[in-house]
């Protein structure tokens, strides 16, 4: 059974950020309690009592390996894999590896607001490639601006599938696609796949490197429990890069800046991926019937509001233009609904006009945010 327990005064940034009385509904974790299983390595590594540095995390490598080929038929080597703080530090570190001043790198708008950030840190410049929204408010590949927007500068794309915030899940043609004009002009694929595992029924997510070798040679894979398992305050992630080459430099650019991943964020992540299914499969099932109750709601009592519906995440995109509010919609419904919300200006010029809505929450919490955004238009 999956809890929702009181995150008031448990130094949560999602529920301390306002007043106690705003419903928050905007940073990407969950309201569920993780895995009993993770829970439980990790009061058996407490209990231990002893804190020191670790070693290199084996097992954890080993069940990435298996997972790739169980899930996804990827074979790749414990040899391939790397664990790191966090995914929004791997893909800056491999940023760093491809790309110096001068350089360009490639993002797809509107999109996670780190990726702005992360050409800068490499001292290269940042080319969009904004994502095409349909009538329906799907969004969509627009390959022909992605070539054109590439230029001879150009070191690497950063791809964010499933993408956050529009909720899509790439398809074999689409992958296929941005990798042969990435290949095409030797740039290397960056790929944020941390939300790979919360896909909905009748979607399949495709790691861009499984596709073929090739295009696993010129890609770096990034992915995490965090989203996952609800685990994402003890900082373990993990990239994958079949390439040793490029593999050895991203290393290289580490240049001492970047540790290694504690021991509580190691003991949690191998017990989520060994033992946690079961539990991922019912949050699943939770997440489905509130991403379902959101989009009816929407339609039947907030016809204002337009969403495509979800492919993947726990996040929802939601285009408030046809409201007309007298100011920046997230504002509008923190101060008019109580309700917190993203700003979707963050993820880029084509956000104007949009929030983005977490609904990884209690039923009861999601429909009172709501209905409290219904009443303020």
């Amino acid at each position: 059974m999956i809890q929702t327990p009181e995150r008031r005064n448990s130094d949560s940034i999602k529920w301390s950020l306002d007043d106690k009385d705003v419903l928050p509904l905007w940073v990407a974790d969950m309201d569920f309690t993780s895995p009993p299983e993770v829970i439980e390595a990790l009061q058996q590594r407490v209990a231990h009592g002893v804190f020191g540095y670790g070693k290199d995390p084996i097992e954890l490598k080993e069940l990435i390996v298996e997972r790739m080929r169980l899930l996804h038929g990827w074979r790749i080597t414990c040899d391939d894999v790397m664990v790191v703080p966090g995914v929004v530090s791997g893909f800056n570190l491999a940023c760093q590896a491809v790309a110096s001043e001068g350089d360009s790198i490639l993002i797809q708008p509107p999109v996670y607001p780190p990726f702005f950030g992360a050409p800068g840190t490499a001292s290269a410049r940042t080319l969009t490639n904004d994502l095409i929204r349909e009538p329906d408010g799907r969004y969509r590949l627009d390959p022909d601006d992605f070539e054109a927007t590439i230029e001879p500068a150009t070191r690497a794309f950063l791809l964010c599938n499933p993408h956050n915030p529009v909720g899509r899940v790439f398809t074999r043609e689409e992958l296929l696609s941005m990798a042969g004009i990435c290949l095409k002009h030797h740039v290397v694929i960056i790929s944020d796949e941390i939300h790979c595992d919360l896909v909905y029924r009748g979607y399949q997510h495709i790691p861009i490197a499984s596709l073929d070798s090739e295009i696993s040679a010129s890609t770096v894979t990034l992915i995490a429990p965090s989203k996952t398992f609800n685990i994402a305050g003890l900082d373990c992630s993990i990239l994958i890069c079949t390439n040793h080459e490029l593999r050895d430099r991203i290393k290289q650019a580490k240049r001492g800046l970047m540790g290694g991943v504690n021991l509580l964020g190691i003991a949690a992540a191998t017990a989520a991926y060994r033992d946690g299914q079961s539990w991922l499969d019912e949050v699943l099932g939770l997440l489905e019937e509130n991403r379902d109750f959101l989009l009816d709601y929407l339609a039947h009592n907030l016809p204002g509001i337009k969403a495509a519906r979800p492919e993947s995440t726990y996040l929802a995109w939601l285009d408030c233009s046809d409201l007309a509010l007298p100011d920046r919609p997230d504002r509008y419904f923190l101060e008019r609904a109580r309700v917190g919300l993203n700003n979707g200006e963050d993820f880029g010029t084509p956000g104007k006009g949009h929030v983005r809505l977490n609904f990884g929450c209690s039923r009861q919490v999601l429909e009172e945010a709501l209905e409290r955004m219904r009443r303020s238009v």
